[in-house]
């Protein structure tokens, strides 16, 4: 059902570099770097997640209740996502670990990267 995803940046100069830290814990790498932004996708796909300059003009917003989840290979991964984005400047939003209760296999975490917008690494299956 989804297409991509585009989130707004304030500072394309320090937004790449967090997210080129980032997206390598997921397995992704940045593919594209036209003049409004960077994609992110898996090495040889395509561009899925998208950090740009907002079209409009005006300075990007993040949305209350908004939030990007990203499927994570591994507990491992996500634990290296979350360490990854606090190491480059983000901030904690919830460490990683289970969600659900002890049945659970949801594992995750959540982070908010340099312009604030909410993003989630999940690992689903069990261990």
């Amino acid at each position: 059902m989804i297409r991509y995803i585009t989130l707004g940046a304030h500072d394309l100069a320090t937004c790449g570099p967090f997210y080129d830290r980032l997206m390598p814990t997921l397995g992704c790498e940045r593919l594209e770097t036209p003049a409004y932004g960077f994609g992110y996708g898996p090495k040889g796909g395509k561009a899925d997640l998208w950090v740009i300059k907002a079209n409009n003009g005006l300075p990007p917003t993040y949305g209350n209740g908004t939030m990007v989840a990203l499927d994570a290979p591994s507990r491992k991964a996500v634990d290296a996502f979350h360490a990854a984005a606090l190491a480059n400047g983000g901030f904690d939003e919830g460490k990683p670990g289970i969600r659900g209760g002890a049945e659970s296999n949801f594992y995750s975490c959540y982070v908010r990267d340099l312009t604030g917008n909410k993003l989630s690494a999940v690992y689903n299956q069990p261990e």
